[in-house]
C-alpha cells in the first residue's frame, strides 16, 4: 500500500519536539504536504538546522521549552509573524527519562515529566485555541500512547501523563467541536526513536525487550498525523486513533503489521 497524499495548502502548523524522531519527521512530512511550519524544541541548533533543510519559505525552527508558557508564546508569535495564524498544532513533545519504580523515583524528575508531557500540551493549546476558535477553524493532534490506558512498571510518570493527555483530549473537544475545532489523539505503538533506545537501555518492562525491528518507522506517524487533517478521520475526533491495527494502518495506506 501507498500512504495517501494529503494537500496542506494553506495550513499553518506548529510541531513540538521538533528536533528529532517524530516530531522531525512530522515537520517535514506536513512541509512536503504544502503547510508553512513552525519547529519548536529545546535543542535550537537542530530545529534551526532542520528549518533551513525544508526551506525558509515553509519553515522557520525556534528554541522552546513547552514547560515555560511566556517563552513557549514567544515562539508561538514569531511563527504566527512569519507565516500567519497556527490553524494546526502537533503536540509531540514528551519525555520517558528517568525510567523508575515508584519507590526509587525522584520527585523533581517526576514532576519535570508532567511538566513537559502534560503541562506543555495544555500550553500549546491554550495559545492557539482562541485564534482557532475566533476564525472558526483549527485541529490539535496529540501524540497519545498505550501507556494513556495501560499501567507499565517504571513508567508511572509516562502513563499518567499519557492518561492526562487523553482526558485533555476529550475535553478540548468537548469544549470547541462546536467552534469548528478538532483535537484528537494518535496512539503510535512503538516507533525507531531515541526514546525507543532509552527503553530499551532501562531493561524494564516488556517493552524495553521489543526488538528494534518491531518499531515502526517516524515517518509511519507523520502520514498518520497528515492523514488525520482530512475529513476522512473525522469520526475518530475527540479520542485516540490508533496505529497498531491493520484497520488504522489501512486508512492511513500504510502496510498492515507483519
Amino acid at each position: 500500500m501507498e500512504a495517501k497524499h494529503i494537500d496542506l495548502s494553506g495550513t499553518v502548523a506548529v510541531v513540538t519536539g521538533a528536533s528529532r524522531g517524530i516530531g522531525e519527521a512530522t515537520a517535514r512530512h506536513l512541509a512536503a504536504c504544502g503547510a508553512k511550519v513552525g519547529l519548536l524544541a529545546r535543542s535550537a541548533d537542530a530545529v534551526e538546522a532542520i528549518a533551513a533543510e525544508i526551506g525558509e519559505d515553509h519553515a522557520i525552527g525556534l528554541p522552546a521549552n513547552v514547560a515555560h508558557y511566556e517563552a513557549l508564546s514567544q515562539a508561538f508569535a514569531r511563527v504566527e509573524e512569519r507565516f500567519g495564524p497556527v490553524n494546526l498544532l502537533v503536540n509531540n513533545a514528551g519525555v520517558i527519562e528517568p525510567i523508575a519504580r515508584i519507590e526509587e523515583s525522584d520527585p523533581a524528575a517526576w514532576a519535570q515529566v508532567v511538566a513537559i508531557n502534560l503541562t506543555g500540551a495544555y500550553n500549546t493549546i491554550r495559545l492557539v485555541l482562541p485564534g482557532m476558535i475566533a476564525c472558526g477553524r483549527g485541529q490539535i493532534i496529540n501524540i497519545s500512547s498505550g501507556a494513556a490506558t495501560g499501567a507499565l512498571e517504571g513508567w508511572s510518570h509516562y502513563c499518567a501523563t499519557k492518561a492526562g493527555l487523553l482526558s485533555l483530549t476529550r475535553c478540548v473537544h468537548r469544549e470547541s467541536a462546536g467552534h469548528g475545532v478538532r483535537c484528537v489523539g494518535l496512539s503510535p505503538g512503538t516507533v525507531a526513536t531515541t526514546m525507543q533506545r532509552d527503553i530499551k537501555r532501562s531493561g524494564v518492562n516488556p517493552v524495553s525487550q521489543l526488538a528494534w525491528e518491531a518499531h515502526i518507522p517516524a515517518e509511519w506517524v507523520a502520514q498518520a498525523i497528515a492523514w488525520l487533517t482530512t475529513d476522512a478521520a473525522r469520526e475518530h475526533d475527540g479520542g485516540d486513533f490508533s496505529l497498531k491495527t491493520d484497520e488504522g494502518r489501512a486508512a492511513v495506506g500504510l502496510p498492515a503489521l507483519g
